[in-house]
């Protein structure tokens, strides 16, 4: 049951997909009417799971799940997971990859594998002030306060 994502509560479990690059337009249009289908549609064992969603930054899905109704089980979880693998192979993009890192370069967002963005904080070319994406928020409330933050409030702060 799709839900407004802004009103799913503080406990609200979250994923978050980032793109290896900005979605077009059209894309988003299309992204938007896809995963608003598929969690209009998405259960746990018979059961109608109450989820949101937005797309950040023209770059990140995020998919919250209301579980005081109903949890996701392992068989909804492996739906949704195929769900952005299809959005992976359709839009030839990286959405599932955690060995990346997308921090913000002024207003520009960057997207960088793991070993490059330590390197860059070897060589100071980010800082404990970069703004990261903590892409390992567990819930709505620390994604609301906790998911675009310094670096040096997150786990990437073990890198500078």
């Amino acid at each position: 049951m799709l839900a407004e994502f802004n009103s799913l509560p503080d406990a609200a479990r979250i994923w978050i997909y980032q793109c290896n690059r900005s979605f077009s337009e059209s894309e988003l249009q299309e992204i938007e009417q896809a995963t608003a289908q598929f969690l209009n549609d998405w259960t746990a064992h018979g059961s109608d799971l109450k989820a949101g969603f937005e797309i950040k930054y023209k770059r990140f899905i995020v998919i919250g799940l209301d579980q005081s109704q109903a949890s996701a089980s392992g068989c909804s979880i492996d739906a949704s997971v195929h769900f952005i693998q299809t959005l992976e192979q359709k839009y030839e993009v990286e959405l599932m990859d955690r060995m990346n890192v997308s921090f913000k370069q002024g207003e520009f967002i960057a997207y960088k594998p793991l070993k490059d963005f330590k390197k860059m904080a070897k060589a100071k070319s980010v800082s404990k002030n970069t703004i990261v994406f903590n892409n390992l928020v567990a819930n709505k409330l620390e994604y609301d306060e906790h998911w675009e933050v310094p670096a040096s409030e997150s786990w990437h702060a073990r890198f500078l």
